[in-house]
């Protein structure tokens, strides 16, 4: 008995030949054997062979064909199979190679492919999967950062998002950056730890360059930045690192990142990164906390009710000390550049070297030892940080004017301060 690839079933007949019958033509021989016909009488009306008839009415009716089992050129090879899909990635073709170099087998892609279709479909559930953990109030926050392309004073820039995410209550805490630098992780993580009003146990983050040195794939051995191992010393909480290439156990912040990009972020332009900022922090007041979340079912705002208490207190701790220092010229428009901004200093210092100075936000310029100039830091790109009365005594068309009043010192101190 055989089967053709429409799944008609059917027998070899006397000379060998394959004879397929539809399951309405068997019907038709067993209601006239119940009629009282013979195999033969039935074989010449039905105008089939007598072997077909006989062996159908064996049978008892149409019976679906199963192939017999053809051993295989991969048979007994499951287990080593599946732990070279793991070794190479999936790729079917390392592994045919892999055949022939180990087994000395010699099969065709095709087989290879049959051969690991269930391991390569087990790979991508587990490479997709995440195992969803529920933490209590105040264990935990992730941290992350993404980056999008944003319209600000309608040119397209782009802009790095630091997100920190309560583990339990599912608050976020979103601030714009202009990089993706140490300075901008911990100033992120300091805003958010101000914004909530204390720190969690434990900070899980994934493995990025500013912040993780080394970490062992085999041994699971981590080396923090010593910077970061000072802040997180000093804030009082335990960084965690996820395994290399497994971001999807910092599930929370994953989505928290996306949720950011796809809500607060697509479709809108900002006239300049400080309304980006406002934005934002309108965005987490106004939507973000008080949405009802997905997983928990409750607005984060009133989850966060349960976990403010347990958040380790940060009332009356200074601020983590981050002094950066540069040296740079001025150039002949009086600013020097710092991190794609310009900053202003008093116009007789065109052309001198002067150090720039970068502590808790605000960018103090000196020279010769004395401070020539003090802004605040810019968080954006592109940006000019003038002080008009930099620009007093210059003769300069389109100069910032100086208004009366803003010259909170006399002529002398600035021409001291200017000449020293």
């Amino acid at each position: 008995m055989e089967q053709n690839e429409r799944g008609v079933v059917g027998f070899r007949d006397e000379n060998g030949s394959t004879v397929m019958k539809l399951p309405d033509e068997v019907s038709e021989i067993l209601a006239l054997r119940r009629l009282g016909m013979g195999h033969k009488a039935i074989a010449k009306k039905l105008e089939m062979s007598k072997t077909t008839v006989k062996r159908y009415l064996h049978a008892g009716g149409w019976i679906e064909y199963k192939a017999p089992e053809r051993p295989r050129a991969l048979d007994g090879l499951d287990d080593w199979l599946k732990a070279q899909m793991r070794k190479h990635g999936n790729n079917a073709e390392v592994i045919r190679q892999e055949l022939e170099n180990e087994k000395g087998l010699s099969v065709s892609l095709r087989t290879v492919e049959r051969a690991v279709r269930a391991h390569r479909t087990l790979a991508r559930a587990e490479a997709q999967a995440t195992t969803r953990f529920e933490t209590g109030p105040g264990e935990q926050a992730q941290i992350d950062f993404g980056e999008r392309f944003v319209t600000i004073a309608g040119e397209e820039t782009k802009v790095y998002f630091f997100v920190l995410t309560l583990g339990f209550s599912r608050r976020n805490y979103v601030r714009a950056f202009a990089n993706e630098r140490l300075e901008a992780w911990l100033a992120g993580m300091e805003g958010a730890f101000r914004h909530f009003g204390g720190v969690t146990d434990v900070v899980l983050l994934d493995n990025p360059k500013p912040l993780v040195t080394s970490h062992d794939v085999k041994t699971r051995e981590v080396v923090f930045s010593e910077r970061f191992k000072a802040f997180a010393k000093h804030w009082g909480f335990t960084p965690r690192a996820c395994a290399p290439y497994r971001a999807r156990t910092k599930g929370k912040d994953e989505r928290g990142v996306a949720y950011v990009k796809r809500n607060a972020i697509a479709g809108r332009e900002f006239a300049s990164f400080a309304d980006l900022e406002a934005h934002l922090e309108r965005w987490m007041r106004e939507i973000a906390d008080v949405r009802v979340h997905g997983t928990t079912e409750e607005r984060p705002i009133d989850r966060f009710e349960r976990e403010r208490a347990t958040l380790k207190t940060i009332e009356g701790k200074p601020a983590f000390v981050q002094v950066r220092e540069y040296r740079r010229v001025v150039h002949t428009d009086l600013c020097v550049e710092l991190d794609t901004n310009s900053y202003s200093v008093p116009w007789r210092h065109i052309g001198q070297e002067v150090t720039v100075r970068v502590r808790d936000g605000v960018v103090t310029i000196h020279h010769a030892g004395c401070e020539i100039a003090r802004h605040g830091e810019s968080n954006g790109r592109k940006e000019r940080v003038i002080n008009p009365r930099h620009y007093f005594g210059l003769a300069l068309p389109g100069a910032p004017k100086v208004q009366p009043g803003e010259l909170s010192r006399s002529l002398e101190e600035y021409a001291a301060a200017a000449e020293a």
